[in-house]
């Protein structure tokens, strides 16, 4: 059974012969009484600062939970963001060596195109001359047919032309 200032305070004792001084005996459970009034206050204010410090270290550690997942989700988006910056590299690359196969190819291909030119030129320059020497051979056999017939004709009739 539990004692309670009220107890103490309202607990009568019987009187006997050559017993205790009544008053001394009600001055002192007034003593206890008060000591333990405030040890039961003190008991509930102490009660009462474990259940606020029980509640702060929940907030905190709720606080830590939440600091934890931010920073693992932190992490995790610094992980993504160098794949995807690993991935965009690389995709640029490829890029970049696809436009320099194509630009290597196009420039092959203007290369052989030139030297396709360049053979057709010889031709064409081959066959010019060809047709130019012929053209200087006929006009130089029409130059000496024409010194023949001057000559045949002075020699024929005597007329200087």
């Amino acid at each position: 059974m539990r004692i309670t200032p009220l107890d103490i305070q309202q607990k009568q004792f019987p009187m006997k012969f050559r017993g205790f001084d009544v008053e001394e005996v009600y001055a002192f459970l007034e003593v206890v009484r008060e000591e333990m009034e405030d040890l039961l206050r003190e008991n509930a204010s102490v009660k009462e600062q474990v259940h606020r410090a029980e509640n702060q270290i929940k907030e905190y550690r709720d606080m830590e939970t939440t600091l934890r997942e931010t920073l693992m989700t932190a992490q995790q988006m610094v992980e993504e963001y160098k794949t995807n910056a690993r991935k965009e590299a690389e995709l640029l690359i490829r890029e970049a060596e696809l436009k320099a196969d194509t630009l290597m190819k196009e420039a092959q291909d203007k290369v052989v195109k030139i030297h396709e030119d360049i053979v057709d030129l010889k031709g064409i320059r081959r066959h010019f001359k060809e047709e130019l020497k012929r053209l200087v051979e006929s006009h130089m056999r029409m130059l000496e047919f024409d010194k023949e017939r001057e000559s045949e004709g002075e020699e024929a009739g005597g007329i200087s032309s």
